[in-house]
């Protein structure tokens, strides 16, 4: 039995992020093939999300007694960036959980309407040293509420 197929993703326009940052590619995000490869897309969401966590004082990545586990990513690719771009990373907040959150983020060429690449990113905070998930800190719920106005689905 073939599973029905999905339908293709599509990239979503900036005004659909609650937050935007930039980002600096580096000579070495490049591949042979001349654009950023794959794998750093996933060093430009967790970027995106730990540098605006930080910034709303909601993640003490020293000493804070909570940290986010990334248990989860995925990314879809609809145009290529490349050094020396920057790259624009949008946040939002589609799910939150008792003790987890889903974040996506864009990633945008400067300039460009629409997304070169999206995906999604899954924190599960845990207590620092038994790893075991703790519910969401006051701080960070507060954090995260502006980035739910834009949140998709």
């Amino acid at each position: 039995m073939t599973a029905p197929l999905q339908p293709k993703p599509q990239p979503d326009s900036r005004d659909r992020y609650a937050h935007l940052s930039s980002i600096s590619t580096r000579w070495m995000d490049n591949d042979v093939y001349g654009h950023v490869n794959n794998v750093q897309y996933y060093s430009f969401f967790d970027t995106a999300v730990n540098r605006y966590l930080i910034a709303a004082g909601a993640l003490d990545i020293h000493a804070g007694a909570v940290i986010g586990l990334v248990v989860e990513t995925h990314c879809n690719y609809f145009a290529p960036l490349a050094f020396p771009q920057d790259v624009e990373a949008g946040l939002r907040v589609a799910q939150v959980g008792r003790s987890s959150v889903r974040y996506e983020v864009g990633l945008f060429a400067p300039g460009q309407p629409l997304a070169a690449a999206m995906g999604h990113f899954v924190h599960v905070y845990v207590d620092r040293d038994t790893r075991r998930p703790v519910q969401l800190p006051d701080a960070l719920l507060a954090a995260l509420a502006p980035l739910r106005t834009a949140a998709a689905g």
